[in-house]
């Protein structure tokens, strides 16, 4: 079984560069880029620390840091680090491989309110390797927070696999959509969105604005 990233083994040698040019003109163009962060910044309380796995040139970290919220990214291919850090200064910008993330050894020992992985993330990791990125990014998220996925169904990774990974990384399905901005799931769509919740009570003191948010949820909900 393989141990590198398909995102190395399954592209040329120029698609790193390829992957940053076609954003950033994407960005000059003023293509809206930011549905993936609108979601998760809905979905987290003001402030709230945000883990970007799998982050690229730095996209989604960049919007959601821009909305206010600590955000720490992470990218196994130095290239796309490089370019995040470039293009977005700011948020933390973290060269790291998902399957044995850790990144207490990288100075960001406080656990996060939300993990995103956008960008087709699960389908260029190493193959076999799904269930323990899936596990190590669990571990970082504190107890209650979610892990937002998102990629495409098409992409040699099903959605039951998926299914059966996330459960044994001991995240929970809560919802599923087929496109960032909450079309309905169905069975055949071409994308998968999950939203996967770490079981365990949420801290009393939780991050800036959370009671404000719950307050607010719960008004919406009378």
């Amino acid at each position: 079984m393989s141990t590198s990233p398909r995102w190395f083994t399954d592209t040329g040698p120029e698609h790193s560069q390829w992957y940053i040019d076609r954003f950033r003109k994407m960005a000059a163009d003023g293509v809206d880029l930011a549905g993936e962060a609108r979601l998760v910044d809905a979905m987290v309380a003001p402030g709230s620390r945000i883990l970007d796995a799998g982050c690229g040139p730095g996209r989604v970290g960049a919007e959601l840091a821009a909305r206010g919220h600590v955000v720490v990214g992470v990218d196994i291919d130095p290239e796309l680090i490089a370019a995040a850090e470039a293009d977005h200064p700011g948020p933390a910008w973290v060269v790291a491989d998902l399957a044995e993330l850790d990144l207490a050894g990288s100075g960001q020992p406080e656990p996060f309110d939300a993990a995103v992985l956008a960008g087709n993330v699960m389908a260029f990791v190493a193959p076999g390797t799904e269930r323990a990125v899936l596990t190590r990014v669990g571990a970082h998220i504190r107890p209650d927070g979610v892990v937002v996925v998102g990629f495409g169904t098409d992409r040699g990774y099903p959605v039951a696999d998926f299914d059966q990974d996330a459960a044994g990384a001991g995240l929970v399905l809560e919802h599923r959509f087929s496109t960032w901005d909450l079309r309905p799931w169905s069975e055949g769509a071409g994308f998968a969105v999950s939203v996967l919740r770490k079981p365990g009570e949420a801290a009393v003191a939780g991050p800036v604005g959370a009671d404000l948010a719950l307050s607010s949820r719960r008004d919406c909900a009378d």
